[in-house]
């Protein structure tokens, strides 16, 4: 079964814990703290496997979770950091934010990889809080959450030679004749129901990727028969053959419909450069077409062929006029290093902004920073609650909410926490 689209959700490991311990050892008396830190959660990446074809496996495994980190422990020992994901992906995989719709990656190359959700930061233990004025601190942090995203994958097939026309014009049966490709073959319309990839070999030198592109009629752009599905498979083709059906009664009218879906759909695939055949010239009805169709695309410029994709008549002729076709054309530009990514210093109160919000009796207090001060806090420790309580003193918020009107008893929220406020 051919998948082209998914929505999945991806997820960093969560950090480890840090850990409160002290030295217990004999002849120590003095031993000081050593709990260790947590590990680091592990990333999520998106990496191209050659050997994948379509996108169906996320259609049944739609949640990954990179392992979290390891927790700390005493004896100052670290926890490990959790592993980072590979998720693999096709060839042509497109990945966009599913919420905001930016673009992510154009994974196209093997091995290509798109790093889609970052790990949580681990906790410190309380040996990392020791100093002059603290030689034993009784408080750890707490590992962040990984970064949680849904991102919607889309496939392209990578091609450099498409195959276009009407339904049952003899696409299938053209790329089964030149290819080791089986696509399935009927004299009705809309057999093919998937793009089919085929690699075609003039010798030990000349090969090329082609695709039939199925489910293209009049009306394609705007969801009609197939087209809308599959015309974006187009898009990353260098060259199109245009087959047209020698037993139709208008064939240069077929082209002229789906010449018109491609452009409507997308002005650049409709200026892309095409070789017209005409099929089914083992057919009387095609025999007694190719004159005037030859004739009428000769008057507008444009070079036809004839071919009988059943015996074979022509068909070694096209493949070499495509071969000598896509040698002339431009090489695909190849994709661009990243830019260096140059960091900015934030402004010096960024990490401390702000802002309160009154909800019925609640209170909300949003920002960044505040949050992840929330997120790091361990209740257990009442060293931990009066280091949370100095962060909201130094940082200005207990004065603002105090200002706001909030009373003794209220809850506040800040993050996923709830706490209840008391005057002092």
């Amino acid at each position: 079964m051919f998948c082209d689209e998914a929505k999945i959700c991806v997820r960093g490991g969560d950090g480890g814990d840090g850990c409160v311990s002290f030295r217990h050892d004999k002849y120590e008396p003095l031993g000081g703290p050593n709990g260790g830190n947590g590990g680091h959660g592990g990333d999520a990446y998106l990496v191209v496997d050659p050997h994948l074809s379509t996108l169906i496996r996320f259609h049944k495994y739609i949640h990954w979770h990179a392992p979290s980190g390891g927790h700390g422990r005493g004896g100052g020992r670290r926890g490990q950091s959790g592993e980072d994901l590979l998720i693999k992906v096709p060839p042509g995989t497109m990945v966009y934010d599913a919420e905001e719709g930016e673009l992510l990656a154009d994974l196209t190359e093997p091995e290509q990889r798109v790093l889609v959700a970052e790990g949580g930061q681990r906790g410190r233990g309380n040996a990392s809080f020791a100093s002059s004025t603290n030689q034993s601190p009784r408080l750890a942090e707490k590992g962040l959450p990984g970064q949680e995203r849904w991102l919607r994958l889309e496939l392209r097939l990578l091609a450099d030679v498409g195959i276009i026309g009407l339904p049952n014009a003899g696409k299938s049966t053209l790329l089964s004749v030149v290819s080791a490709a089986q696509p399935k073959i009927a004299p009705y319309p809309f057999t093919t129901l998937q793009p089919n990839l085929g690699v075609v070999s003039l010798d030990d030198y000349t090969t090329f990727v082609l695709a039939d592109i199925p489910g293209l009629i009049e009306g394609a752009h705007r969801g009609a028969g197939l087209g809308e599905k599959f015309l974006r498979h187009v898009g990353r083709a260098r060259l199109l053959i245009h087959l047209l059906d020698g037993t139709s009664a208008h064939p240069l009218d077929d082209m002229e419909k789906i010449n018109r879906e491609l452009t409507l759909f997308n002005e650049q695939l409709g200026a892309k450069p095409q070789i017209v055949v005409l099929n089914k010239m083992d057919l009387p009805q095609a025999q007694e077409r190719w004159p005037g169709v030859e004739s009428a695309l000769r008057e507008r410029g444009q070079e036809a062929m004839s071919i009988s994709a059943v015996t074979g008549e022509g068909v070694s002729e096209l493949m070499r006029k495509v071969a000598q076709q896509l040698a002339e054309l431009p090489k695909p530009e190849v994709e661009k290093e990243e830019p260096v990514k140059v960091f900015r210093p934030r402004p010096v109160d960024a990490e401390r902004r702000f802002a309160i919000e009154r909800r019925g009796e609640d209170w909300i207090v949003r920002g960044e920073g505040i949050e992840r001060v929330v997120a790091r806090t361990d209740w257990r420790y009442d060293e931990a609650i009066e280091r949370f309580q100095r962060t909201l003193d130094r940082w200005g918020i207990s004065q603002a909410l105090e200002e706001a009107g909030v009373e003794t008893g209220d809850t506040v929220f800040i993050g996923n926490t709830e706490l209840v406020w008391r005057q002092r």
